[in-house]
């Protein structure tokens, strides 16, 4: 006997664009559940660390000039429309994460504390010691109890479910205690589970973000906007990819050379080691890659910020630096280099979080919705600023479950059969069955890894991206043929990391034909065989669309320039 859900929203993703979406959606009146592959509080949100940013009037800030820095920042790929919308909304949602009991740091006036954030000319970012987004994560996860919203907790989502119409009527999943299969009925669903880190080796991101929304909405029919758009962050371990956050730059940290110097005085003479993520990742690539650096990394100094302040503003870093370096941040600097830290690219959605266009200028799935990481507005563009993404989950989270909310109240109840979920069942056996080639899912996942680690990463050329491209083949071929170790139906993470790999590979698809396609630099794509950024050519967004025959389709359409006239970007 098939087993059955039915919710008026169903929220796919428990990290923060996920939960202020269900509760959003929960505000207007209509059921709304929740479905993770992790515990909400696992979510990879809890891994952000510097701030939240939002410019409040009485700080004498203008969220005119944090929309213009997210404009600059963007490389002038960002939708303007889109970023007025963030920066203008940003103070109301601070304060409302503040009512709800997020303790945010406060300065020696007892007001609210900001630090400063790259990229961005005023201190700005809000935060809590640099536990941020754990902080955020866990009050959020607070306001999900108290309203007792459902949350289906460690299930798999193997695809959307679509009407005869086209229209998305909810999701397959099984449960990843049993095995077994669901078919969650929805009139909508919000895609909020986050981005794609681990198809690049090392990264920052938990070993759960493996592009699985952008995957499942891509095979649906959804486009994916800007995949060639993947930040490096500037400061990560060497080898681990641990993230070691902004905010020590925030707070006055160095980056050295071997010599000593400050480097960043010949790349960004004005705002040095707080430039653009993009901009500062380039500068210490060149460091290392002309010889300056130490063991394939630059050094990042906090000693000069003093034991005191250190434990009070960065705790988290400080031990991790102990932990995984052995390093006191008190007595020695810290070896760092860039690392994969965010994808800006991801669905195409509008600014409600719609993944269809009112106005058909681009095709999509009526009913489905993202927000967060793994959705591209867009708001980031060709570089995400430091503390934009938390602004981001809680601004579009919010708009896009009130707006799907509002799209439930006009359907009546969508009818559709069990094929999908007959079909997916058989393709887990299938792929269950599959007999040992010598080969492994964990070999697969770590060759597509440091392949686009390698021809992906800061610095790219046609060259490079040819040769992932091909490697990308030989992946496919080799997850087509290989066999799950563990054919168990109780808790078989053997089973998971298998259709994991698969989404990776259809994600790894996309940003390699972005980047192929994309013939200038612009922001995180930096093409050594197109240095200029092209603004007569290339003023517009890459859409990949899957068609019927599995093949990726490319469409076009322009940035949306409100009142910020591109420029040359000097930091």
């Amino acid at each position: 006997m098939t087993t059955s859900y039915s919710y008026d929203v169903l929220v796919l993703g428990a990290g923060l664009a996920g939960m202020r979406a269900a509760l959003a959606a929960h505000e207007q009146g209509v059921s709304v559940a929740m479905l993770s592959k992790v515990h909400p509080v696992r979510s990879h949100s809890n891994a952000a660390q510097g701030g939240i940013n939002a410019a409040l009037t009485d700080r004498g800030d203008k969220w005119e000039d944090h929309a213009f820095d997210t404009v600059k920042g963007s490389d002038y790929l960002g939708d303007q429309d889109a970023i007025a919308i963030l920066a203008e909304e940003s103070g109301q949602d601070i304060l409302s994460l503040e009512h709800m009991g997020v303790i945010f740091n406060r300065n020696e006036e007892g007001r609210l504390g900001t630090r400063r954030f790259g990229g961005q000319k005023k201190a700005r970012t809000f935060f809590v010691s640099d536990f941020t987004g754990q902080a955020m994560l866990h009050v959020l996860y607070e306001q999900i109890l108290k309203f007792q919203l459902p949350v289906f907790e460690e299930w798999f989502v193997t695809s959307l479910v679509q009407d005869d119409e086209g229209r998305c009527a909810g999701v397959v999943a099984f449960d990843i205690h049993t095995s077994q299969f669901a078919h969650f009925k929805a009139k909508a669903v919000i895609i909020a589970a986050g981005g794609l880190g681990r198809l690049f080796e090392p990264s920052t991101n938990a070993m759960i973000c493996t592009g699985d929304g952008m995957a499942i909405a891509y095979r649906a029919g959804a486009p994916l906007m800007d995949m060639e758009m993947v930040q490096y962050h500037p400061t990560t371990l060497k080898g681990k990819g641990l993230l070691i956050s902004e905010a020590a730059r925030g707070e006055g940290a160095y980056l050295l050379n071997k010599h000593g110097e400050r480097f960043m005085e010949k790349y960004a003479p004005n705002m040095m080691e707080l430039a653009s993520r993009d901009v500062v990742s380039r500068a210490e690539q060149i460091e290392i890659n002309e010889g300056r650096g130490i063991d394939g990394c630059v050094l990042l100094d906090c000693r000069h910020l003093g034991q005191s302040f250190i434990q009070d503003r960065l705790r988290q870093i400080s031990e991790e630096a102990k932990t995984f370096a052995n390093i006191d941040l008190t007595k020695d600097p810290i070896p760092i280099r860039p690392g994969m830290h965010y994808q800006m690219g991801g669905i195409k959605t509008d600014v409600e979080g719609r993944c269809w266009d009112t106005a058909d200028k681009w095709s999509g799935v009526q009913g489905l919705f993202a927000a967060g990481e793994v959705a591209c507005l867009s708001l980031h563009g060709g570089n995400r600023l430091g503390a934009n993404s938390l602004l981001d989950t809680i601004v579009f989270g919010r708009r896009a479950g009130s707006e799907a909310a509002t799209y439930t109240k006009m359907l009546e109840e969508l009818h559709v059969g069990d094929s999908h979920l007959v079909d997916d069942e058989a393709m887990v056996k299938e792929l269950l069955n599959q007999k040992p080639t010598g080969d492994s899912i964990a070999k697969i996942r770590m060759d597509l890894g440091v392949t686009m680690n390698k021809n992906l990463g800061v610095f790219r050329d046609e060259e490079g991206i040819l040769i992932a491209q091909e490697s990308l083949r030989e992946l496919r071929d080799r997850w087509g043929r290989v066999g799950v170790q563990n054919n168990s139906r109780v808790f078989n993470t053997s089973l998971i990391q298998a259709l994991e790999l698969g989404m990776m590979l259809d994600c790894a698809e996309t940003i390699i034909l972005g980047a192929l396609t994309r013939t200038e630099s612009r922001g995180a794509h930096f093409r050594t065989d197109y240095i200029a950024r092209d603004d007569e050519d290339w003023l517009k967004h890459i859409l990949i669309n899957r068609d019927s025959d599995g093949t990726p389709r490319i469409t076009y359409v322009p940035v949306r320039i409100t009142q910020w006239t591109p420029q040359a970007r000097v930091y």
